[in-house]
C-alpha cells in the first residue's frame, strides 16, 4: 500500500505571455488550455501522414520502404498512438476548434484518425453516444460487468465480441434507443473506413495493410485492454457508481503524455471536465473516493493494471494501491478487497 503524496499529474499554467504563433493558433481553438493539441496535430500531420504516403510512391522500393515503413510503425505505435488517441478523446467531449473555424473539428476524426486505425466517427458514436450514456451497466455494449476481470480467457471473449461484432452491436443498440442519427454515423464511418482499405489495396495492398489495416486492430485491442482496466473493479452492490465502477491512476508518466487519462472517476462523474483540471478536483473531492472505498493506485497506468490482472499479480496491485483512509492493515486485505470487485457480475436478462 501507498499513502497519498503530493500530485504530479499536470495542471493548466497561464504562460506569462504566448509567442507569435501561439497567438495565431488560439485565434482557432476554443480553450487556450488545448494548445499543446494543436501543436501534436502538426507533430502527426508533418511526419507521420507523409511516411504512409511515401509507401503507396511506386520509387520507394526495396529496403528503402521496409525502412520508411518501420518509422511509420514506430512512430504510430510508440509515439503518437496514445496522446492522438486521447487526444481525439477530449475533442469528443469538447470540441477543439471555436465556431468560427468549426470546420476544422473534422479535421482529426476524417483525415488523421484512420492513419490510426479509428473509422470515422466510430469512436465520438461508441464513447459519447452509449459508453457514458449506459456507464458500463447492462445495456452498455462494452460492458465488462459480466465478465471475470482477471481472467485472460474471459478478455479475449470480450475483445473478439467488439472486434467482430462491435459496430453491428452498436448500430442494434441505436436502433433500439431510437437514435438513428447516430446509428447512421457510426455505420458510415466503419462502411467507409473499409471501403476505403480495399480500395487502396488496388494500388498497394502491402502499403495499405502497414498504414491503415495492421493499426486498425492494434487500435481496437488497445482500445479494448483500456475499457477493460479502467472498468475491471466493480462493486456488485453498486455498480452504476462512478467510484465503484471505475480506477484512478495517478502520478503516473502516461497522465503526462496522455492528458490526464489516468483520472477515469473524476471523468465518468463530469465527463466534460478539462483534462487540467481533474488533479485539482481529485483533490478536493477526496471525501467522495473514501466514502466510495473508491480504488487509486499511484505510479502505474491501465497497461500495468491490465497485464497485472491477467497476471493475477494482486500483490503488485495492492503494492500501488493508495490507502486514503487506513482502512487497511496489510497489503494482504488490500488484494481480497481487489478480488472481489473483479468477479463476474451476471446481467439481469
Amino acid at each position: 500500500m501507498k499513502h497519498l503524496t503530493a500530485i504530479t499529474d499536470p495542471v493548466f499554467i497561464k504562460p506569462k505571455k504566448y509567442s507569435s504563433l501561439d497567438q495565431f493558433f488560439l485565434k482557432w481553438i476554443r480553450d487556450e488550455r488545448d494548445l499543446p493539441f494543436i501543436y501534436l496535430t502538426l507533430k502527426i500531420s508533418f511526419t507521420l501522414i507523409p511516411l504512409g504516403i511515401l509507401l503507396y510512391m511506386p520509387f520507394i522500393q526495396g529496403w528503402v520502404w521496409w525502412l520508411v515503413a518501420i518509422a511509420y510503425a514506430y512512430l504510430n505505435n510508440f509515439v503518437f498512438k496514445g496522446p492522438f488517441g486521447l487526444m481525439l478523446h477530449c475533442t469528443s467531449h469538447r470540441a477543439f476548434f471555436n465556431k468560427k473555424h468549426q470546420f476544422m473539428n473534422y479535421y482529426l476524426p476524417w483525415v488523421i484518425a484512420p492513419f490510426f486505425g479509428h473509422s470515422p466517427e466510430t469512436y465520438f458514436t461508441h464513447h459519447i453516444g452509449m459508453h457514458h450514456v449506459e456507464n458500463n451497466l447492462e445495456d452498455d455494449e462494452s460492458s465488462t460487468m459480466p465478465f471475470q476481470r482477471d481472467s485472460l480467457k474471459d478478455f479475449l471473449k470480450y475483445f473478439g465480441s467488439f472486434l467482430f461484432r462491435g459496430v453491428y452491436d452498436l448500430a442494434a443498440y441505436f436502433l433500439r434507443k431510437k437514435r438513428n442519427r447516430l446509428m447512421y454515423r457510426s455505420v458510415r464511418g466503419e462502411l467507409l473506413f473499409i471501403g476505403f482499405c480495399i480500395a487502396l489495396s488496388f494500388i498497394s495492398y502491402k502499403a495499405t495493410l502497414w498504414v491503415f489495416i495492421i493499426p486498425f486492430f492494434i487500435y481496437r485491442l488497445v482500445a479494448m485492454m483500456g475499457n477493460w482496466a479502467q472498468h475491471s473493479f466493480i462493486d456488485a452492490d453498486d455498480p452504476g457508481n462512478e467510484y465503484k465502477s471505475s480506477i484512478t491512476c495517478i502520478n503516473t508518466k502516461y497522465n503526462l503524455k496522455c492528458w490526464n487519462d489516468g483520472y477515469h472517476i473524476s471523468h465518468h462523474e463530469k465527463q466534460s471536465m478539462h483534462w487540467t483540471e481533474h488533479p485539482v478536483y481529485f483533490q478536493k473531492t477526496l471525501n467522495k473516493y473514501v466514502t466510495n472505498k473508491a480504488i487509486v493506485f499511484d505510479g502505474i497506468h491501465f497497461l500495468h493494471v491490465f497485464i497485472w490482472l491477467m497476471r493475477k499479480r494482486y500483490d503488485l496491485l495492492a503494492k500501488n494501491y493508495v490507502t486514503l483512509d487506513d482502512r487497511y492493515n496489510s497489503d494482504e486485505e488490500v488484494v481480497s478487497f481487489l478480488k472481489s470487485r473483479t468477479e463476474k457480475i451476471p446481467f439481469s436478462h
